[in-house]
């Protein structure tokens, strides 16, 4: 079983800096950086992409309960609308 991290904890532990992740994912830098702050969420397919690039399970990635993310599987909304993937 796998410890719970952060979306940035899993990219240092796949040895990647942001610029190096993010081309790999093929997002902008300024993007993985939102997905790291929890501004933005990534739809699905960058889910899966985050996944096997950091070779580590998306179930155990984006887990602060302050992640737009957590919110979206919970049901919460963002601005009064609710979260899409």
């Amino acid at each position: 079983m796998y410890p719970k991290i952060t979306l940035a904890a899993a990219r240092v532990n796949a040895g990647l800096t942001q610029e190096e992740a993010a081309k790999l994912i093929g997002v902008s830098k300024a993007t993985l950086q939102n997905y790291e702050a929890g501004k933005t969420v990534p739809n699905w397919e960058i889910v899966h992409r985050i996944e096997e690039t950091y070779h580590f399970p998306i179930d155990f990635i984006f887990l602060s309960s302050n992640s737009l993310l957590a919110k979206n599987e919970k049901g919460g909304t963002t601005n009064g609308q609710p979260n899409r993937l």
